[in-house]
């Protein structure tokens, strides 16, 4: 009986070790892709917004150059300003609040920090580190259980400890952004 106990014991912590560790490169890979696509798409809305601005920009040397030939009458030369100092406000604002690239590209990483830390806690489950005799009683295999305890709690603190809160910012319209 003790050692079928003992053998169970020892497939169903490898098991799990072999499982959540699958299961963690899978999310690792997830996180690693969604972090290009945010890079890549941050990379182009941040080209559009220069260019909305550059037209804009162009569009208020037209205004100025038509108003010079007193083309345009005044009200709507005024008109035409207001609307083009609003745009270049808006896009001002759009292009600030990019910073959310940087903050979210901080907690991917963090977050791959944490799945690889991860990995290192579920490998003191796996079946390299897991050796249960098959004679062995009932006082060996809670020494076992209790080892490993210990592994699995020295490396979760070590993960804790090295991925302290970097990013406090919860939201974009903060302006409380702690970066690095």
């Amino acid at each position: 009986m003790k050692n079928g106990l003992a053998l169970q014991l020892e497939r169903l912590l490898s098991g799990v070790s072999d499982h959540g560790v699958r299961h963690l490169a899978e999310v690792e890979a997830d996180l690693a892709q969604t972090g290009a696509l945010l890079g890549d798409a941050i990379e182009k809305l941040g080209a559009s917004f220069l260019a909305i601005h550059a037209a804009a920009r162009a569009q208020q040397e037209m205004v100025a150059l038509l108003a010079a030939d007193n083309a345009i009458a005044p009200e709507i030369i005024a008109k035409l300003q207001a609307m083009s100092g609003e745009m270049n406000q808006h896009v001002g604002i759009a292009v600030t609040n990019l910073q959310f690239h940087d903050l979210t590209s901080q907690l991917i990483g963090r977050v791959l920090q944490r799945v690889a830390g991860l990995q290192q806690v579920l490998a003191a489950f796996g079946s390299g580190t897991l050796a249960v005799p098959p004679e062995s009683g009932d006082d060996q295999i809670a020494a076992l259980i209790n080892g490993i305890n210990r592994k699995v709690a020295v490396r979760s603190k070590r993960l804790d400890s090295v991925l302290w809160k970097t990013v406090r910012q919860n939201r974009m319209e903060s302006g409380e952004a702690e970066l690095f």
